[in-house]
C-alpha cells in the first residue's frame, strides 16, 4: 500500500482510540475512589501512558507492523511460549475492553429509554449491541474510515461542549484538598480506569502506512495521548464542580449523563446518552474487527496471513468466540469488576512493552533511563492495583486474577497439545523488510 497516512489521520486513531467509550464508563469510579483528587487520578494514568507511548513510537518506527504490540512483545522476548501467553492476555483484555463497551451502552441505554437503570433491559441492551457488530463484520461490512473520523469529531466536540457549558454552573468546592481521599486511593483510581488511555496503542497498526514516520508517528503518539489527558482531566474537574459524590456514586454507570443536567437540563442528558451510546457502538465495530481479529489470527496460525481473503476467512470463528465472550462479560459483571480487569491485563502488556524497548535500545535508539522508568512505573503499578483491591475488593481482585490464571493455563495447553508456534515476524511485509 502507498504511504500516505498524515498527522491528522493517525492523531485521530490514537484519539478515536482512547476516547471509544472509556469516559463514559470509569469516570463514576474514579470519583468514588479518589473523591476531589479524581483529575489528578487521570493524570497519573495519563503520565503512565505518556511513558509507555515513549516506548510504542520507538519501537513503531523500529519495527513497523500490522501486529503492533504482540510484534513488539516477540522482537523483545522471541516468538516463544512467554509471547504467545501475552498474545493471549492481549486478546482477552480486547474482549474485556468489548464487554466494557457493552456494559456501558446498557447502562446508558437503560436511563435513556426507561429513565432508569433496569437490569434486565441492561443485560439485554449490553449482549444486544455486541452480537449485532459481531453479526455485521460477519457479513463483511465495517463502518469506513470517514464515518470513524466523523464519530470522533462528534465525540470531542460533545465533550467540549460539556467542559465549556459546564463552567457556568461550576462550584469548586469538592476540589478543595480536604475533600481529597489518601493519595494511594486517588492512584489507585488512575490505576483502575487505566484501559481509558489503552487506544493510543492502535496507532502501532499503521506504522507501515504511515508517511514520514520518525516524525509523524512519535508526534501522533505524544500529542494524541496528551490531547486526551487534558480532556479527561477537564471531564473529572467539571463533574465534580457539578455533582455532589453522593451524586456521582449513585449515577456511576452513567454520571456523565447526569452531570450535564445542572446546565442543560433533560436535553443535556439525551445528548450525552446519545453520544455514549454511538460512542461505545463504533468502539465495538472497531474492535471486532480491527485489533480483537488480528490478535485472533496470530493465536490461531501465529502470524498475520498476507491476503485480504485468508484474513476474512481465519477470522470470522474468532469474531464468533470474541462477540460470544464479551456478551458473557457484560452481563456477568458490574463495571468495576470489567475495569480492573482491564486496566490490569494492559498495565501487564505494557510493562513488557516498555521492557521490550528497554532490551532493544540499539535497534530503536532510544533511551534506556525513559523506557526503564516506564518499565518500573508500570510493574509497580501492577502490584499497587492488585494489592489495593485484594485490601478493599478482594472478590473483583480474585475475580480478576482467576481470569489470568484461566488465560495462562488455556496458553499452556494450547502450547503444548497443539505445539502452537508464534513466527518469527507476525507481520510477513516487515520479515521481507529485515531479510533484505
Amino acid at each position: 500500500m502507498k504511504k500516505g497516512i498524515g498527522f491528522v489521520e493517525v492523531f485521530s486513531i490514537g484519539v478515536g482510540g482512547m476516547i471509544g467509550g472509556g469516559i463514559f464508563a470509569v469516570l463514576g469510579l474514579t470519583i468514588d475512589l479518589a473523591k476531589g483528587g479524581a483529575p489528578i487520578s487521570f493524570f497519573i494514568a495519563g503520565v503512565l501512558a505518556l511513558l509507555t507511548a515513549y516506548s510504542y513510537s520507538k519501537l513503531s518506527v523500529r519495527y513497523p507492523s500490522e501486529g503492533g504490540t504482540i510484534e513488539f512483545i516477540i522482537q523483545g522476548f522471541g516468538y516463544n511460549f512467554f509471547s504467545t501467553l501475552a498474545n493471549n492476555l492481549l486478546l482477552m483484555s480486547y474482549v474485556i475492553m468489548l464487554s466494557l463497551y457493552g456494559y456501558t451502552f446498557g447502562s446508558y441505554g437503560s436511563m435513556l429509554f426507561l429513565g432508569k437503570d433496569v437490569e434486565w433491559f441492561h443485560e439485554f441492551l449490553s449482549g444486544a449491541v455486541i452480537l449485532i457488530f459481531t453479526f455485521i463484520n460477519l457479513l463483511g461490512a465495517f463502518m469506513s474510515g470517514k464515518v470513524e473520523d466523523l464519530m470522533v469529531f462528534f465525540k470531542i466536540i460533545i465533550l467540549l461542549i460539556f467542559i465549556v457549558a459546564g463552567c457556568f454552573t461550576f462550584d469548586s468546592t469538592q476540589l478543595k484538598t480536604e475533600y481529597w481521599n489518601d493519595f494511594l486511593s486517588i492512584s489507585t483510581g488512575g490505576l483502575i480506569i487505566f484501559l481509558a488511555y489503552e487506544g493510543f496503542e492502535l496507532i502501532a497498526n499503521t506504522a507501515r502506512d504511515v508517511k514520514n514516520p520518525k516524525k509523524i508517528l512519535p508526534l501522533s503518539y505524544f500529542s494524541s495521548v496528551t490531547f486526551v489527558m487534558l480532556l479527561y482531566i477537564a471531564i473529572a474537574v467539571i463533574t465534580i464542580g457539578n455533582l455532589s459524590f453522593q451524586e456521582a456514586k449513585k449515577a456511576s454507570d452513567y454520571v456523565l449523563a447526569v452531570a450535564v443536567e445542572p446546565f442543560f437540563g433533560n436535553v443535556g442528558f439525551v445528548i450525552i446518552s446519545i453520544a455514549a451510546l454511538l460512542s461505545t457502538a463504533s468502539a465495538i465495530n472497531a474492535t471486532i474487527y480491527g485489533a480483537g481479529r488480528v490478535g485472533y489470527l496470530v493465536a490461531k496460525l501465529g502470524e498475520i496471513p498476507k491476503t485480504f481473503e485468508e484474513r476474512i476467512k481465519n477470522g470470522y470463528e474468532g469474531m464468533i468466540i470474541l462477540g460470544l465472550l464479551a456478551v458473557i462479560f457484560a452481563t456477568s459483571f458490574k463495571v468495576q469488576n470489567i475495569s480492573i480487569a482491564g486496566s490490569l491485563g494492559f498495565l501487564i502488556i505494557f510493562s513488557l512493552v516498555n521492557l521490550a524497548n528497554f532490551k532493544l535500545y540499539k535497534e530503536t535508539k532510544s533511551s534506556r533511563i525513559i523506557s526503564g522508568i516506564a518499565f518500573i512505573l508500570t510493574f509497580i503499578s501492577i502490584f499497587i492495583l492488585i494489592g489495593y483491591n485484594l485490601i478493599y475488593n478482594p472478590k473483583n481482585m480474585i475475580s480478576s486474577l482467576f481470569l489470568i490464571f484461566l488465560v495462562s493455563i488455556f496458553s499452556f495447553i494450547y502450547y503444548k497439545i497443539e505445539h502452537h508456534k508464534l513466527s518469527e515476524y507476525i507481520d510477513k511485509n516487515l520479515e521481507l523488510d529485515e531479510r533484505g
